[in-house]
């Protein structure tokens, strides 16, 4: 008994070192992403000069949310150089983001904007079918892909799109803060975005570039995307937007991280919903991309120093403990100032830093359960997940599941 004890402390103190590790990546990242949101910045001006491609944004809709029609308003009131178009998309007539998609685009008839009612989709993954049937509708090659629940500023054109002008750019994706509109839950969850997804994308980005997208903001060239094969290529997948940019690196291009940081809106939401959320996401992640899922294990802190605590205190070596606990904490919080703040400027990373050492527990509890079932809810449908990420349908959800 004695031997698993200390086999917990030496587990805790391993873990402590990894997070540790990974936390220095995280700041590493976040220098290396100053100094080429710096490059981005001088390249952009000389374009605006130069000129700015015209742009289609492809935003597909499926119900009302919190501040849509802000958010959505937030999209037509770019300061962009070039000539630019608004799509959305919704599947029925009675889609209660319908009036409000109509009511933006009435308000600001400066910008060329249309809506589709495209019918139930067709393939497994919505958004990927719905981007399908705006791209074909789009009039413009530079198509900018973004979800409903985003609000941008409006340099947000003005400073994506301008990495696509050069031929070997493929695609630019944007890293994104969490805006909490209110509840506890939803804090943990929009705190999440801010440091832990924009973390590991920094430390991928430092250690092996970007080859991947975020759903909030994909932006592509036409002729990239036809060579993947359109979005008909990931009606099948979950997570779409990863995989959009594994392909198109593969098939030579680069896939650029925009200095440009957007808001992801968090509505309130409860145990419950949040829950089903993560671990969708979490689930997703692990068909997407098993090893770097398996290996996020490494990259918690607050787990390690719960073990710590309490092998420390079972071994006799409180202090040890004691110890272990406190730098987690301390971990969790530089890593909410110096990402959270430092780079998503979400300013509940420096007002409430408190907040992410228990996101960080929960983000453990759901990793640990993304292993337990594939399947799983989404829009009203179950579905079986299976390798690489491709999504099954089992059949339709129970009505309150929806």
């Amino acid at each position: 008994m004695l031997i698993v004890r200390f086999l917990l402390l030496s587990l805790a103190v391993a873990g402590s070192l990894s997070s540790t590790v990974y936390l220095v990546l995280a700041i590493a990242g976040a220098v290396q992403f100053r100094k080429q949101s710096a490059q981005q910045r001088r390249k952009a001006d000389l374009q605006q000069k130069a000129g700015l491609p015209r742009v289609s944004i492809l935003k597909p809709l499926h119900g009302t949310e919190s501040q849509l029609e802000r958010d959505l308003a937030s999209f037509f009131e770019q300061h962009y150089g070039g000539e630019f178009e608004v799509i959305f998309s919704v599947e029925r007539e009675d889609d209660s983001a319908l009036p409000v998609a109509r009511r933006v685009c009435e308000t600001y008839k400066n910008v060329p904007s249309q809506i589709l009612v495209t019918g139930e989709h067709v393939w497994p993954n919505p958004p990927a079918d719905a981007f399908s049937r705006m791209a074909k509708a789009a009039k413009h090659d530079i198509l900018v892909t973004s979800d409903s629940d985003v609000e941008v500023d409006t340099t947000y054109l003005a400073s994506v799109v301008p990495p696509l002008c050069e031929a070997k750019t493929g695609m630019v994706t944007c890293v994104y803060r969490g805006l909490n509109l209110g509840g506890f839950w939803s804090s943990l969850d929009a705190v999440g975005m801010s440091v832990e997804m924009t973390a590991g994308v920094l430390v991928a980005n430092l250690l092996e570039g970007m080859k991947f997208g975020l759903g909030p903001t994909i932006a592509v060239r036409r002729d990239a995307l036809e060579a993947i094969g359109g979005f008909e290529a990931l009606g099948d997948f979950l997570s779409n937007d990863f995989v959009i940019g594994n392909m198109i690196a593969a098939e030579g291009f680069d896939v650029i991280l925009s200095r440009h940081i957007v808001s992801h809106v968090v509505t309130p939401m409860t145990f419950r919903e949040a829950w089903q959320r993560q671990i969708r996401w979490a689930t997703g992640t692990k068909y997407s991309r098993p090893r770097g899922h398996f290996g996020t294990v490494l990259v918690f802190a607050i787990p390690y120093g719960v073990l710590g605590l309490l092998a420390g205190s079972l071994t006799g070596h409180t202090a040890i403990g004691l110890f272990l606990f406190g730098w987690s904490l301390a971990n969790r919080v530089i890593e909410s100032v110096a990402i959270g703040w430092g780079v998503t400027r979400d300013r509940n990373c420096l007002t409430k830093p408190w907040l992410y050492p228990l996101r960080d527990l929960l983000g453990f509890i759901v990793w640990v359960a993304s292993y337990l079932s594939r399947n799983m809810h989404w829009r009203g449908r179950r579905f079986e997940l299976v390798k690489g990420g491709r999504l099954r349908v089992r059949d339709r959800a129970p009505l309150e599941q929806e």
